[in-house]
């Protein structure tokens, strides 16, 4: 069955990039309605924005989603990998600015907000989509790929020179709450230099130490340092979640990436798609349901990232 959010969760920060204060809520929605965005601020033209693959108008840093008015919201993927990680198809997330608040560079506090109000079960079937053969998309070395799985399952493997991140892999299958327990807390990363090179361009303006993971060479900058040895690649997973679920509904399928971004992940749902042949959609099962990644968590679960 599809779900919802219970009642409205409210989150109040700066954006990342543009470092811009912004209100956001996640509203109730009917089934079928799927997750859109409205943008309190725009007045005299469209302020809706779905969540969308075909919506995507820039990932180059984060994922950011538009409408045919020009009317966009940036850095969408942490909100998004936390509704899926939640289990949740169904939202109307207001916002009056336009950047999602960072928080603390994870999808943890948007977790938290979520599962404290709960998820309602509503009255309509829940489709899925299900990958038939593999699809891939490449970038010299650094490549994304979906095939054939009875779940999402997600396998990622990043490189880096700096030695406070080096090479680091992971594999999951986001069954059980693996989501909320294994990836929700991790935090985005960038090397000092980085930083410095984006604000010269007017980017990473809302940044600080408090919300991301900021390395250079052996040394991590931020205080406390990192909450997983391996926490960045289990950010890049996170991110990848975030950016799957704009595929309009749960995918059953192995996403592998090697160093790829919020981009290649976006060409990849675009090839997937664009090939009748490589999926189908199916109306799930009570065991595929027990197999989501927000299948089996409940408010006593929130302790895991609060």
């Amino acid at each position: 069955m599809q779900t919802t959010i219970r009642s409205t969760a409210t989150f109040t920060g700066h954006g990342l990039h543009s470092g811009l204060r912004a209100r956001m809520s996640v509203h109730p929605a009917s089934a079928e309605y799927g997750i859109w965005f409205r943008r309190t601020d725009v007045i005299g033209r469209d302020a809706m924005v779905q969540a969308h693959w075909s919506a995507v108008s820039n990932a180059k840093l984060c994922t950011v989603i538009s409408n045919a008015a020009g009317t966009s919201v940036s850095t969408i993927e942490h909100i998004m990998a936390a509704l899926a990680g939640c289990g949740i198809q169904n939202a109307l997330i207001e916002i009056d600015g336009p950047e999602v608040p960072i928080l603390d560079g994870s999808s943890a506090p948007f977790v938290a907000g979520i599962m404290a109000r709960g998820v309602r079960v509503l009255d309509a079937p829940l489709r899925l989509f299900e990958v038939l053969k593999p699809v891939e998309v490449r970038e010299g070395v650094a490549m994304a790929r979906l095939e054939p799985a009875p779940t999402l399952e997600i396998d990622f493997a990043i490189d880096f020179a700096d030695a406070a991140i080096g090479r680091q892999q992971k594999r999951l299958s986001m069954t059980n709450g693996a989501f909320l327990r294994e990836l929700s807390d991790s935090r985005t990363f960038c090397r000092q230099a980085d930083v410095e090179a984006m604000r010269a361009n007017g980017l990473a303006l809302g940044g600080s130490y408090e919300n991301a993971v900021v390395v250079e060479g052996e040394r991590v900058l931020s205080p406390g340092g990192l909450r997983h040895a391996d926490e960045a690649v289990r950010h890049k997973m996170l991110d990848a979640l975030g950016d799957l679920a704009l595929a309009g509904a749960p995918i059953l399928g192995r996403y592998t990436g090697n160093r790829a971004g919020h981009a290649m992940t976006n060409r990849l749902l675009r090839a997937l798609f664009a090939d009748p042949s490589a999926y189908r959609v199916v109306e799930s099962t009570a065991e595929q349901r027990r197999l989501l990644p927000g299948a089996g968590i409940d408010r006593a679960d929130i302790s895991a990232v609060a």
